[in-house]
């Protein structure tokens, strides 16, 4: 056999990632806020991406409406009449004050049109902080600077809650002090508003609010100490026995420490809510619904006419200009694209929801069925990544309230007698069930998996205790009721 040099022809299909094409995956998942920054950062680098402005619009459409008038040439040019104003002044206008109005030696105030206005900012005030509260009542306790000092320093080492959360020992070694000066000084601080501050654990919280509010009960005071265990787990008989007490006494006893706050610092909490926009309005339309996509909040995209203009018209510029200026017009008018098939692709994806989960827009939640990405990506002849992308930090305000795309899909649960449930729909009626339950007597998660057989729902404990503490419901012992 001999060796020698051959050349073959081999046809292979071959993806290749270019960034245009990276960037418009990138841009299926990104969500309404992240979007607007990209394109803002976009628009910030490419000189030859601008935002349009509505003006242009009207404009145009004016031009086009003269042009018509001026290529219409009407056969008669029919007589312009002249146009008389008359003019009569009322014979009882006051001119004396009339003339002194403009006559006035006064101060005349204008406004210039360079005058910006005040920062909405400077009016709105900042939320004071659990720390900035403290301080305050700290400066106002006059105590001396070695106090003040370690006042500080106990103040910096509490959590967002209120708790302290280093040993009284590391303060002292830090601050260079007696472990009974810090004391004395933490015994100071926990008298400070919002009452249980600055306490090491949940019962010294509880025990501090309990003396500032002026109970004096020794029931309060050693469930408190000794039984939170057992009030956690509502185990009043427990406590009863312990204490040798009646069942009564200890709910009266219960009913005070329920209004005691276990995180002092809640109030002051810096957390700022998320609002949500939708991505995509469903609205009820006569017999059927309608999809009408949110565009507000986005600029409105286009290519620089100057740059666009100076490149068709042959202008004299360098080779490297020209070659950056339509490196930016491709990469401005990929972006444009890119946004406009994302549009395109959100628009579809969601049509084949509503294909699909019909009944739930018409019914509510009750009536959402089994659905996996396969199912929408068959539909629409598309692959199941680019679904996942699409529904990803996407939401839709719909008849049945706001949800997020993703939660149109759910795993089956198997009925007998009847077609499969969505999972959505029975930690629905899983929550149903517990809200309507005897408070006294709660249903445990085996009692939920039987009332749920009954309706024809096959489902496992473990499945219901799962569902139970996706929807963040406590369990039946610590459901009761005293």
């Amino acid at each position: 056999m001999e060796l020698g040099l051959q050349q073959s022809l081999i046809l292979t299909q071959q993806l290749v990632m270019t960034p245009q094409l990276q960037q418009a995956i990138k841009l299926l998942q990104l969500s309404r806020i992240e979007l607007a920054e990209m394109i803002q950062e976009e628009m910030e680098q490419n000189p030859a991406l601008e935002e349009a402005e509505t003006e242009e619009l009207s404009d145009n459409k004016i031009t086009a409406q003269e042009s018509e008038t001026e290529t219409a040439s009407p056969e008669k040019e029919s007589p312009v009449k002249e146009v008389t104003i008359e003019e009569k002044v009322k014979p009882d206008t006051d001119w004396e004050n009339y003339i002194n109005e403009y006559n006035s030696t006064g101060r005349v105030y204008t406004e210039s049109e360079n005058t910006e206005a005040p920062n909405f900012e400077a009016f709105v005030s900042e939320k004071k902080t659990l720390k900035d509260h403290l301080q305050w009542q700290l400066r106002l306790y006059g105590l001396n600077e070695e106090e003040k000092k370690i006042g500080i320093m106990i103040i910096g080492n509490l959590n967002r809650d209120g708790y302290l959360c280093s040993d009284v020992e590391e303060i002292a070694l830090a601050c260079s002090s007696d472990i009974e000066f810090v004391e004395d000084i933490l015994s100071i601080l926990q008298t400070f508003d919002p009452p249980g501050v600055c306490a090491r654990d949940l019962c010294e919280t509880l025990l501090i609010q309990v003396q500032q509010l002026g109970i004096d009960n020794p029931i309060i005071t050693e469930i408190i100490k000794n039984h939170l265990k057992n009030l956690e787990n509502r185990n009043s008989k427990k406590i009863a026995k312990a204490l040798k007490i009646s069942v009564n006494d200890v709910r009266v006893a219960v009913k005070i420490i329920q209004y005691l706050e276990p995180k002092p610092g809640r109030k002051f909490s810096t957390d700022n809510s998320a609002y949500i926009t939708p991505d995509i309005y469903i609205y009820k339309h006569d017999d059927g619904f309608k999809i009408v996509m949110n565009d507000d909040g986005l600029p409105k995209l286009k290519i620089n006419r100057f740059y666009k203009d100076a490149i068709a018209n042959g202008r004299k510029i360098s080779k490297d200009t020209k070659n950056y200026l339509n490196e930016k017009m491709q990469s401005a008018s990929w972006l444009i694209k890119s946004i406009h098939q994302r549009q395109k692709t959100i628009y579809l994806v969601m049509e084949s929801i509503l294909k699909f989960q019909r009944r739930f827009f018409e019914k509510g939640i009750a009536y959402l069925r089994p659905l996996i990405l396969k199912d929408i990506a068959e539909d629409i002849e598309m692959h199941e990544s680019t679904i996942s992308r699409v529904t990803t930090n996407k939401y839709a305000y719909t008849p049945q309230g706001l949800f997020e795309l993703k939660y149109f899909f759910n795993s089956s649960i198997e009925r007998t007698g009847g077609e499969s449930m969505a999972s959505a729909s029975v930690k629905d009626r899983i929550r149903l069930l517990i809200e309507n339950e005897d408070h006294e007597s709660p249903l445990s998660d085996e009692k939920l998996a039987g009332i749920l057989q009954d309706s024809n729902i096959q489902i496992a404990r473990r499945t219901v205790a799962k569902y139970r503490k996706v929807l963040n419901i406590l369990p039946s012992n610590k459901r009761k009721q005293l």
